[in-house]
């Protein structure tokens, strides 16, 4: 499977983005897919991520409450929705799918979209 994260863009503190992933080839529904981003001189981290059929979903703390992920399996895409950025958001947001269980662990996922920049300003 193939995919494409967009979406990414700059922003004041408070607003709002929705990162879009698209992904081709094998069927979509197969995989659990997860959100990742990296900052500026850090380590890569889990966002969040969402089962094959978008009932189940998980988030990290810091963005419990102003993130959601859900997806729809018709149109291959999964989403993130991002309210009341902060500055710490400001990453490259990742998108990755497995064809195993959602996962907070990069190596559980077995492909990975190039990315898409996120920037929030103060």
């Amino acid at each position: 499977v193939q995919l494409q994260a967009s979406g990414g863009g700059l922003v004041q503190t408070g607003d709002s983005l929705r990162l879009s992933c698209a992904a081709s080839g094998r069927a979509f529904s197969n995989y659990a897919v997860g959100w990742f981003r990296q900052a500026p001189g850090k380590e890569r981290e889990f966002v969040s991520a969402i089962n094959w059929d978008g009932e189940n979903t998980y988030y990290a703390d810091f963005v419990k409450g102003r993130f959601t992920i859900n997806r729809d399996n018709a149109e291959n895409t999964v989403y993130l929705r991002m309210n009341s950025l902060k500055p710490e958001d400001t990453a490259v947001y990742y998108c990755a799918a497995t064809e195993g269980m959602t996962s907070p662990l990069e190596h559980e996922y077995e492909y990975w979209g190039q990315g898409t920049q996120v920037t929030v300003s103060s």
